[in-house]
């Protein structure tokens, strides 16, 4: 079972698209971090899934954790 303290034991990935998958982790965990209250997050959901603005935002986030990751991973050289 994955320890909630350390969700990122390591930025290195085998693969871009694992980088990218810890990528979406990142930001998914920086979201639930900002706003601890699932139920709120649930009911915003419906707010940012129908605004291209915030999803754009969403998809930046998850561009700059991947930039990160990226660099991290030597861009998988």
């Amino acid at each position: 079972m994955e320890n909630p303290e350390n969700y990122i034991p390591s930025l290195i990935t085998a693969t871009p698209q694992e980088g990218r998958e810890l990528a979406i982790k990142l930001a998914r965990k920086s979201i639930a971090a900002i706003q601890t209250d699932p139920e709120i997050r649930k009911k915003l959901r419906s707010d940012y899934a129908n605004d291209t603005n915030q999803l754009i935002g969403s998809a930046q986030v998850v561009a700059i954790e991947f930039q990160t990751i990226a660099a991290a991973n030597n861009y998988w050289r």
